[in-house]
């Protein structure tokens, strides 16, 4: 099916927009079209909190790592007093980058002239500027962006107008409390490349209607959606989630040993799994024993870069078992995702083809037909 002349034409959408029970999922083209997904960088990811990683990346006063987010390359870093700053990483002079990767400075220095910056954002130094009229190093400091964290996790937001985070997210901090999420260390991160529209791999993270195709080696041994029913929760905030109740974890394959459960938890957290979305992409998913996300990074309608981090409370570092353990969940975890990996590359695959047609959902849907419609609030007029 190819993208009509008119993309953002709401009738195209007039199916979509039904009760579950009655509507059909997106066009086929808004999963490959470079007219849909520029709107999406647009009038999402340059207006909402943007999940961009753990604190972990930036402990101290000085540590700093260079980002990329749809294009736009900026700075996270903590100031010598250790608190959160984002710059835009665009030297103020003629525009290079003034960091690269990451590490810990007591200033960014432009590769290019040598401008300097200090952590609070601020011109400090130039070479030959003298001789320009009126130039003041006050005027030119690296440009702010917003950056805000909740639970050991780093968000920006490249709207200066935009809501605050704690705002964004609503009851998700109240609901997740017992899981002492700030507690927690990132123990690994592993990246992979998809061959698929972001929104496919979102759509999959949020819908147990595959898991017994999909996964039914892996997680459905474990929580099958027969017992463990992933029921939607009311949610207050830019996000939505599913609770799996089952035995276990489920960040292990059936019968590998794990760590003990997380002291902390109340309630039917200690039963199951809570797995949130934060709009637009930001998978994260809390069971019994550890913590894990998953974070898109867009690189076209067509392509998407994938990060998945590991979190366990940090006194399990301490356990002369860690390395032995936590490698049962590794296994877990890289196994299950190949197997979403697949399964999307072979959905965009399928996709592109000039006979593709809208489906309807399955009941065993409803946050991909939410999700798509919170897509669609934002991206049509």
């Amino acid at each position: 099916m190819q993208t009509p002349s008119d993309p953002f034409d709401p009738r195209h959408f007039d199916d979509v927009r039904k009760p579950l029970d009655q509507a059909s999922t997106m066009p086929p083209w808004v999963y490959s079209s470079d007219e849909f997904y520029r709107r999406e960088v647009d009038r999402i990811f340059m207006k909402v909190w943007n999940f961009m990683g753990h604190v972990d990346q930036v402990p101290h006063p000085g540590d700093y790592v260079a980002l990329e987010f749809v294009g736009v390359p900026f700075i996270i870093c903590r100031n010598m007093t250790g608190e959160l700053r984002a710059y835009a990483n665009s030297c103020r002079h003629r525009g290079s980058k003034v960091a690269i990767g990451s590490g810990n400075v007591k200033e960014f220095m432009c590769p290019y002239h040598g401008w300097c910056y200090g952590l609070d954002g601020q011109l400090t130094a130039t070479v030959d500027m003298d001789r320009t009229a009126g130039f003041c190093k006050e005027d030119y400091g690296l440009t702010p962006i917003k950056v805000d964290s909740w639970g050991g996790f780093l968000f920006v937001n490249f709207d200066p107008d935009c809501e605050s985070l704690a705002d964004y997210l609503g009851d998700l901090p109240d609901n997740l409390a017992s899981h002492r999420l700030a507690d927690m260390a990132n123990v690994r991160t592993v990246e992979w490349e998809l061959n698929h529209n972001w929104k496919l791999f979102v759509e999959n993270a949020k819908e147990s209607y595959h898991i017994a195709v999909v996964h039914r080696e892996t997680i459905n041994q474990v929580a099958p959606v027969t017992s463990a029913d992933y029921t939607v929760s009311d949610t207050a905030g830019q996000y939505c989630t599913t609770f799996a109740t089952h035995e276990g974890s489920m960040a292990l394959l059936k019968d590998d040993p794990g760590f003990p459960p997380i002291e902390s938890l109340e309630g039917r957290y200690r039963q199951g799994t809570y797995a949130p979305m934060i709009y637009p992409m930001t998978y994260l998913a809390c069971t019994i024993d550890t913590a894990w996300f998953l974070q898109l990074f867009p690189m076209g309608p067509k392509k998407t870069r994938l990060v998945h981090g590991a979190c366990f409370p940090r006194d399990r570092r301490d356990r002369p078992d860690f390395e032995a353990r936590a490698a049962n969940y590794y296994k877990r975890w890289d196994r299950t995702i190949l197997e979403d990996i697949e399964a999307g590359d072979h959905q965009q695959a399928g996709i592109a083809s000039p006979f593709a047609q809208p489906g309807r959902f399955c009941f065993r849907e409803p946050l991909v037909h939410q999700i798509d419609n919170w897509i669609l609030d934002r991206v049509l007029d």
